[in-house]
């Protein structure tokens, strides 16, 4: 069904409200004033929701299957973070930088291909906000278009085009590096437990008690591990000291480590600190064992984008079958699969888990701050590849390591200088406000830094980095 916006029925009623009138319960509200959008398989029409599946294209399968074939739900993913992989890596190309251009910094990517009797041109355009990845057909060209030509076919209003060849025989580590600093291969879900009636976060956040239909659907998501001495991906969990509580519970599901966020049930760790655990994840699965209605502004927080509402029938019996909602903030885009009436939620609970994650991404906050780094680690890899290239030609002069280090650009690539010289980790930074956050934001080989900012400075793994804004 097409969607429909927000605006055109304000005002919502309170939650209180709703409760009230008696049911039967929506499962999820709009907030008073809206800033959310929902998806529900059984809501009447008028109710906003995501018609249509996000755009980003689907990560191709080992096994050559679709994901989104037979009885498998398709995941959403950036396929242009992983193109250069696939088609460059390991296969004849070339690599320019270019320099100073109108649009920044540039880095091209060339590769010539023959299929079915045609030639054909595969490239990949990386500027400071976004990359182009094309195959172009050479068909009737007596020869083949320069690097300038080639980066205006695919940036129109690019002027200054002065490329250099990549010199650096492991000049494509660093490049594939840079492109997948976007793929995100390791995922943290909170869970919340709502009981009838509750409609503030002290009420969610007071919840001590696990039942046995809650214990089941734990179950579903993961298996149970103990965090002492956990070596897979622990999302921000103390697997040391017991302070986030002594179990989780953990999945790996094509090919990507999950962790499920629930210790708010321990009478360890004060509300406070179960707000912290909670609020600082992306999305959040919302448990309910009966029919109440939640409001997703219910918890204030400034990284939950997207909860996915679970109601359980029957639960702890052969036909127990669980009720889905989706919500999620206005500027998150729609995200796959649609929710089948009845929905089956065993059957693609983590691939709509991870897809919001990654739709959240794109929101408006998210995309800003993504952008940001982006941009700091493009001018990084450009300078890396004029140093190392130049350095291959003997022509490096004394003291030029030490100038790229501490003086150019200056500014948030300054603070990212570290980070390019640890293999590139994978970086996504957080900062709203003035308040800080802290984030498990940079993932390299399993191996989590803690990343704490400030409006004025950084802490890595206790090292201190200034920024300057």
């Amino acid at each position: 069904s097409p969607s429909v916006y927000q605006d055109d029925y304000i005002p919502y009623p309170r939650i209180e409200d709703v409760l009230e009138k008696g049911g039967p319960y929506p499962q999820v509200i709009l907030p008073q004033f809206g800033g959310y959008w929902i998806e529900d398989a059984e809501a009447p029409a008028g109710t906003p929701s995501s018609s249509e599946s996000s755009f980003c294209e689907e990560e191709d399968r080992e096994d050559g299957m679709s994901p989104g074939g037979g009885h498998s739900y398709r995941l959403e993913c950036n396929s242009t973070a992983r193109a250069y992989r696939k088609h460059f890596i390991g296969k004849e190309h070339m690599n320019y930088y270019c320099t100073g251009s109108s649009i920044g910094n540039l880095i091209m990517s060339l590769k010539h291909e023959e299929a079915e009797g045609q030639e054909f041109l595969r490239i990949m355009l990386r500027s400071r906000t976004k990359t182009v990845h094309d195959r172009v057909s050479l068909a009737g060209l007596n020869q083949l278009p320069t690097v300038p030509q080639i980066a205006k076919l695919l940036c129109d209003d690019a002027t200054g085009l002065r490329f250099n060849p990549v010199l650096y025989p492991r000049g494509s580590q660093l490049i594939v590096a840079y492109d997948e600093h976007e793929v995100n291969n390791t995922f943290k879900f909170g869970v919340v437990y709502q009981k009838f009636g509750q409609t503030s976060e002290e009420e969610l956040f007071g919840n001590n008690e696990e039942t046995p239909a809650f214990k089941e659907f734990l179950g579903i998501l993961g298996d149970n591990i103990e965090l002492q001495d956990f070596k897979g991906f622990r999302g921000g969990l103390d697997v040391s000291h017991g302070q986030t509580g002594s179990e989780s519970v953990y999945t790996v599901f094509r090919q990507r480590e999950i962790i499920v966020n629930f210790r708010h049930f321990s009478s360890e760790i004060s509300s406070l600190q179960r707000k912290r655990h909670i609020g600082n994840d992306i999305v959040a699965a919302v448990f309910q064992e009966e029919a109440t209605p939640f409001v997703p502004d219910i918890i204030a927080s400034n990284f939950l984008h997207a909860y996915v509402l679970v109601q359980v029938e029957n639960p702890c019996t052969d036909h127990t079958t669980y009720k889905v909602s989706v919500t999620a903030r206005e500027d998150v885009p729609p995200f796959g699969p649609l929710l089948p009436n009845p929905a089956v939620f065993k059957k693609y609970r983590h691939v709509k888990l991870i897809n919001a994650e990654n739709a959240c991404y794109k929101s408006d906050k998210f995309a800003k701050l993504e952008g940001r780094t982006r941009a700091a680690l493009l001018d990084n890899l450009h300078d890396e590849l004029h140093r190392q290239s130049q350095a291959t030609l003997g022509l490096g002069q004394p003291g030029e390591e030490d100038k790229l280090e501490n003086g150019g650009h200056g500014g948030l690539l300054e603070s990212f200088k570290v980070i390019i010289c640890q293999n590139f980790a994978n970086i996504m930074t957080y900062s709203f406000g003035d308040d800080y956050f802290c984030r498990q934001i940079i993932f390299h080989r399993n191996k989590v830094a803690t990343f704490i900012m400030t409006n004025a400075q950084v802490y890595i793994n206790n090292r201190e980095i200034k920024l300057y804004f």
